[in-house]
């Protein structure tokens, strides 16, 4: 059998196997079709196995894809294994149940040997055509569509749910927003929360951050372009460390959120009103740490059993925090504790290793983002003290009502206060939090504190009359200054639009509560007035837009559509404009 032939032939069994998953999830089964669902697993996993034992025969002994097709090949056998033995142990209980645990440890199987399998053909593409910000920008939109077919699955709601609103929680989550047109904790099922926070936890890494993972993991060969997006992602000098740092951010993000499951786990395992605390400790902290605001309560942490619940507040608040402030300044402060830990034993042989490895990025992010949180708790605490936090009496409980008042506006999204009731100063400086949202390279919106930082500086530049912007040792450089300016104007002129396009939808609103509601969507925060679940089909695709482009980040659009201008080695004579 030829080599192409049997690559064609396996893509269409990859697609047939994901239709079958789809159907078999989404849609109610007859039960006289229930009885052949194992049989169908079965066969679906040998016919995979013998497929990727022809194509291990087939590539030569140096291949850099035959490590792949083994792993391939351990995914199936095992699942098979693994499904023979519940069977064999489980052949006591009756009939009925032996399906439903089997058919569990296929889906698992087939869906977790899909995902690598999605994995390389998006890396496919990736070196057939290579323009970062379209493909970054396509990802996005085409796992927008996809899932929102999949949340119109009849299993995936209580009710159904019409195609406008299932497009606008795929785009909420991809997002990483949280603006929700319907409830997520009665409206669907766990299926469809599920599904949910998959689209989270893909929209909040990104898709070129999982194809570098698993080609670090495979070994696998990457091309030059990959490097080159990858680096300015992970704010990387050394090219050959990118996809390495790929692997250690999946792997760091994967392991916190489980740890901050198990918090979320012991904070919550008093409390009788949730039924299923495992799936609400996984799902709150992928959600926290995507910065998605997401969640299956009805009325987020306001509900009466998590608003008093502190412990559970600063394990959220953590999350959103590490979160937020991205990967970069983790994996300097992780160098920078690691080199001073080992320095301590190494001053007797006098061979020290230099610290000095806080990069310039670094120190405006955990400075902006300190100063941010800082000034944020003491505004709410004052501000709110006769509102919002009258009903926490001790001075732990309104200390924590109103740290979490100035983490969460930073595109987490949770609520511990009802945001109708908070005084309009407050709802004025959340819109100001929000607009300036995370920090760059991280899982949050907004237009980064980094861009708020540089634009400041050069305000205070400006007028002591210094032509650059230099902290400490370092300058920043033009391009930087330019960037970020651009960043503020395009959010603005963003927000202003949709501002006016929702008063011309929406007559009757509040202005404040739209303003408050296109800021939260441009900075994918999550919060809102009440208003989102009230708005008209075409207020919706403007909400929905704006979180695309808040999300993706219309200067990143633009250099892709518009591509690099060519470099230019003349310049014509400086003429100064009327400023003021």
């Amino acid at each position: 059998m030829k080599l192409k032939t049997l690559q064609n032939l396996y893509r269409f069994t990859d697609i047939l196997i994901l239709f079958f998953l789809i159907f078999d999830f989404g849609f109610t089964i007859n039960e006289d079709y229930k009885p052949f669902r194992i049989l169908i697993y079965s066969s679906i996993t040998l016919l995979l196995v013998t497929f990727n034992i022809i194509k291990l025969i087939q590539y030569s002994k140096d291949s850099p894809l035959r490590k792949t097709i083994r792993f391939n090949i351990g995914i199936l056998a095992t699942t098979l294994v693994a499904a023979f033995t519940v069977y064999y142990l489980n052949s006591n209980i009756p009939p009925i149940e032996q399906p439903i645990r089997i058919k569990v440890i296929f889906e698992l199987g087939l869906f977790f040997y899909l995902l690598i399998r999605l994995t390389f053909f998006i890396k496919h593409i990736y070196r057939i055509y290579f323009n970062p910000a379209i493909l970054f920008v396509g990802s996005f939109f085409i796992l927008t569509l996809i899932g929102a077919l999949l949340l119109m699955l009849p299993n995936v709601t209580v009710n159904g749910i019409s195609f406008i609103d299932a497009l606008f929680t795929s785009t909420s989550a991809i997002c990483v927003t949280g603006l929700a047109v319907l409830d997520t904790g009665k409206d669907f099922t766990q299926l469809g929360q599920t599904v949910i926070i998959f689209l989270i936890q893909i929209g909040g890494l990104g898709i070129l951050t999982f194809t570098s993972f698993f080609a670090y993991f495979f070994k696998e060969s990457s091309s030059f372009q990959e490097g080159m997006y990858m680096k300015d992602y992970t704010a990387t000098e050394n090219l050959q460390d990118v996809f390495k740092i790929a692997a250690q951010i999946v792997g760091f993000t994967l392991g916190l959120e489980l740890v901050g499951a198990i918090l979320i786990y012991s904070s919550i395992d008093s409390i009788s009103t949730i039924d299923n605390k495992i799936f609400f400790s996984l799902f709150h902290s992928v959600s926290a740490f995507c910065n998605a605001g997401f969640s299956t309560s009805s009325s987020s942490f306001y509900a009466p059993t998590l608003r008093y619940d502190y412990s559970l507040q600063w394990v959220i608040m953590l999350l959103i925090i590490i979160g937020g402030i991205g990967y970069s300044f983790i994996f300097n402060a992780f160098t920078y504790l690691k080199r001073s830990f080992l320095n301590l034993f190494r001053k007797k042989t006098k061979v020290t290793t230099t610290v000095r490895v806080f990069t310039l990025n670094s120190k405006i992010t955990i400075v902006t983002t300190s100063v941010l949180l800082f000034v944020g708790f003491i505004f709410f605490y004052f501000s709110e003290a006769n509102h919002s936090m009258l009903g926490h009496d001790s001075v732990f409980g309104k200390i924590t009502t109103a740290m979490f008042s100035s983490v969460t506006p930073r595109t987490a999204g949770f609520n511990t206060v009802d945001y109708t009731q908070v005084a309009t100063p407050s709802l004025l400086f959340v819109i100001f939090l929000m607009w300036v949202g995370a920090s760059p390279g991280s899982t949050g919106g907004g237009i980064k504190t980094s861009t708020f930082a540089i634009a400041t500086l050069n305000i205070l530049a400006t007028a002591r009359g210094k032509k650059r912007i230099e902290i400490n040792t370092r300058e920043i450089s033009s391009s930087t200054v330019n960037r970020a300016f651009s960043i503020i104007c395009i959010s603005l002129i963003t927000i202003g639009t949709a501002i006016l396009l929702l008063l011309f939808f929406e007559p009757e609103k509040d202005l404040l509560a739209i303003a408050f509601e296109c800021f939260s969507a441009y900075s994918t925060v999550g919060l809102s007035l009440n208003l989102t679940p009230t708005l008209s089909d075409p207020s919706k695709y403007v909400i929905i837009a704006v979180m695309f482009v808040g999300r993706i980040g219309l200067l990143n659009l633009l250099f892709g559509m518009l591509g690099q201008v060519e470099q230019k080695f003349y310049q014509y004579p400086q003429e100064n404009i009327l400023i003021n």
